[in-house]
């Protein structure tokens, strides 16, 4: 484990990630290849907010090991919000293909914790990139539409959701962005991006600073949350209308 880098993280992060390694390599034993921590945590740019995502890669999923770890992750999911995705070796680059946004987002921000790096050498392509984009941006757009008209009249539900899109929404920034050829700074800052080169840009950079608002103080001003939420269903069509561009 890159002590140096654990040491940058807030006391219980570090705390109950390095235990949370060790239990797994105690009860995956030779089957656990590589633990990969991605996302803000890589970045160390953890809120109080964040979750702390962590990927395992096996050899082999077994039951009775797998049965060892349930104790382990519920009390770190309880002490620090850990998510963890369990992934077979040759199961890599076949979702790398299949959740192409997601997988970019890992290459771009990861630490390897335990064993190799199970992403050296191999990348996503241009293609499997676009086709997976347009998806999950279409998909966004068909989601938040859906949720706005079931649950928009609840502001505390709405504000929920603008917490929970933002992830997305963000890793999508930052893939349309790379996939045109400009600069990728954060997935935050590749919103910020994206939503200023809109031609209302200017007009929603207020609405874009709630979504950061929402995350980390789940709150919003009353009022604000309804405008806020639809500016992201837009966003996410414009955003959509940018990838079927692309080729």
């Amino acid at each position: 484990m890159e002590a140096e880098f654990i040491a940058t993280l807030p006391p219980n992060v570090g705390r109950v990630l390095t235990g949370f390694v060790d239990e797994a390599g105690s009860a995956f034993g030779d089957d656990l290849r590589s633990i990969v921590l991605y996302g803000s945590g890589a970045e160390g740019k953890l809120r109080a907010t964040s979750d702390v995502n962590l990927l395992l890669v096996l050899s082999a999923f077994d039951q009775k090991k797998a049965d060892q770890l349930r104790e382990p992750l519920r009390l770190a999911q309880a002490a620090i919000g850990l998510r963890a995705m369990f992934l077979l070796e040759p199961e890599v680059q076949p979702a790398m293909e299949a959740f192409a946004v997601k997988f970019a987002d890992i290459l771009r921000r990861r630490r390897v914790l335990y064993g190799n790096d199970p992403f050296a050498g191999i990348s996503i392509s241009r293609s499997d990139k676009i086709v997976r984009l347009k998806q999950t941006l279409l998909n966004l757009t068909l989601r938040l539409r859906e949720a706005y008209v079931a649950r928009g009249l609840r502001e505390e539900q709405l504000v929920a959701m603008i917490a929970d899109m933002a992830g997305p929404l963000r890793s999508c920034a930052a893939t349309l962005l790379e996939l045109e050829g400009r600069p990728v700074a954060s997935p935050k800052e590749s919103l910020q991006q994206v939503a200023a080169s809109l031609p209302d840009g200017p007009a929603r950079e207020k609405e874009i600073s709630r979504i950061s608002e929402a995350r980390e103080k789940k709150t919003l001003t009353p009022g604000v949350a309804a405008p806020t939420f639809f500016h992201l269903i837009e966003l996410a069509r414009a955003m959509w209308a940018r990838a079927d561009a692309l080729s």
